[in-house]
């Protein structure tokens, strides 16, 4: 009879490498959606749709390769400095469409002077996930702001939608055993975008997550803080 091997790292590469050809695969769908959307002179909704959860589902799939690689010690970080506004801009541009296509105001509060020392594309990515949240569940407007406070950077997203439910505020976001694996509704992005803050150390500080339902605008809000 024959003897069934267990190989405990087979799975989780496989996994891995079908993500990867998922996700090169949905690069190219993105890209015939854009010269679609081009043919059509911008004017197609369902096309801007279209794009938009496309784009979200590669953000999803870039998450999780990068969760793998955490996971395997295969992923670093690169440290270089940003202007914040820089990074902000990123996330606000992945998501400018979104905001035109359900007339939400994008505002901003962000000095052009302001800097930091971070992963660039890692951050302006982990922001647009969370922005594309809130742009999803706000009612018009959504509030994107960062300063500098007790030695870390803070960059804020508010809306005014109805707040995060009482099991993200009272879930450790680094804990993905407090996530809801479900309801489908599992704050993956909230755990992705904690991860990666964690890895972001200086000066003996180490980056972290907060949310809340304390938005200016009388909604959710999210804050990313890095040493």
């Amino acid at each position: 009879m024959a003897t069934n091997t267990n190989n405990n790292g087979l799975f989780p590469t496989i996994l891995a490498s079908t993500v990867h050809d998922i996700k090169n695969s949905l690069g190219t769908l993105l890209e015939l959606i854009r010269q679609a959307a081009v043919r059509q002179n911008g004017q197609s909704d369902s096309l801007d749709e279209l794009e938009f959860e496309a784009a979200r589902i590669n953000h999803s799939l870039m998450q999780l390769l990068v969760m793998y690689k955490v996971d395997s010690q295969k992923f670093s970080l690169v440290i270089e400095e940003c202007a914040v506004s820089d990074i902000v801009n990123e996330a606000l541009d992945q998501q400018a469409r979104l905001s035109r296509l359900h007339n939400i105001d994008l505002q901003l509060d962000c000095a052009e002077d302001l800097v930091c020392y971070c992963d660039y594309a890692i951050v302006s990515n982990a922001l647009a996930a969370v922005l594309n949240n809130a742009l999803r569940y706000t009612k018009k407007a959504v509030l994107i702001s960062a300063l500098e406070a007790d030695g870390y950077l803070i960059v804020s997203i508010e809306d005014d939608g109805q707040g995060y439910p009482d099991y993200f505020l009272d879930a450790d976001l680094n804990n993905p055993a407090e996530l809801d694996w479900v309801s489908g509704n599992t704050g993956l992005g909230l755990y992705f975008v904690s991860e990666m803050a964690r890895l972001h150390k200086n000066a003996g500080k180490a980056g972290y997550v907060r949310v809340d339902n304390r938005s200016r605008l009388g909604g959710a809000r999210f804050r990313l803080f890095l040493p």
